[in-house]
């Protein structure tokens, strides 16, 4: 979804996706139309600093254990 059409909720569920650890990028791309670069430029905006950083060492620690995650 282009940025200009995106409002406040939207963007918030989105985030309440990404933060999710049942939720895959795939699944966020095929509701919301964001690649996985622009769910992490979004969670970069969104979130402290520290916030993000601690999502994305979730999110490389889950992808190592699985063969599928995000």
């Amino acid at each position: 979804m282009p940025q200009s059409q995106r409002d406040d909720a939207a963007i918030s569920e989105v985030i309440e996706m990404a933060l999710s650890d049942s939720v895959s990028f795939a699944t966020i791309e095929a509701v919301h139309g964001l690649k996985p670069d622009a769910v992490k430029a979004l969670m970069r905006q969104a979130l402290k600093p520290g916030s993000y950083r601690a999502w994305r060492k979730r999110v490389r620690q889950f992808s190592d254990r699985r063969e599928v995650y995000k």
